[in-house]
């Protein structure tokens, strides 16, 4: 099985490392020098973009490295999975904690009729905080899971 689970979880990972790094490259940037109109407009353009292929990779990343952890005979190849594992599980609870809220919270208003004293910033800045730790915490599963990898070649 581990032959097979093995280029599924370095897939699945990959395509999340590499979404977050967009985000942290492009996406992030942008919306962060937006007016408030703008960043609503935006932000909610992406966070329907990525939904439902970010939980997808995510937890599939995270059930395979888990699987992976507990069948891998390679004592540094587990301990590799393992630790991507559980960044994964970082991963998914920072997601659904911190920015699916804010996600879900920016497609329910309307740009064009901003509510009365309607200011954006504190949210925007604490969703790009955690959109960065989730995104080092993705790459550095990547890189888990590479060196796993790399020990059972």
């Amino acid at each position: 099985m581990p032959a097979l689970l093995i280029p599924l979880v370095l897939l699945m990972n990959g395509l999340a490392a590499g979404c977050m790094l967009g985000t942290l490259l492009g996406g992030w940037p942008l919306l962060a020098g937006l007016p408030d109109e703008g960043y609503v407009r935006t932000h909610a353009f992406f966070s329907g973009r990525y939904d439902p292929y970010m939980p997808i990779c995510t937890l599939g990343t995270l059930l395979g490295d888990t699987v992976l952890a507990a069948t891998v005979g390679d004592g540094w190849a587990r301990s590799c999975f393992t630790a991507a594992a559980l960044l994964a599980l970082c991963t998914v609870v920072i997601s659904f904690a911190k920015n699916v809220p804010v996600n879900r919270w920016i497609r329910t208003v309307d740009p064009d009729n901003l509510p009365a004293g309607f200011d954006a910033t504190q949210r925007r800045g604490q969703w790009g905080l955690w959109n960065k730790r989730r995104s080092v915490i993705t790459m550095l599963a990547l890189l888990s899971n590479c060196a796993a990898l790399a020990t059972l070649l």
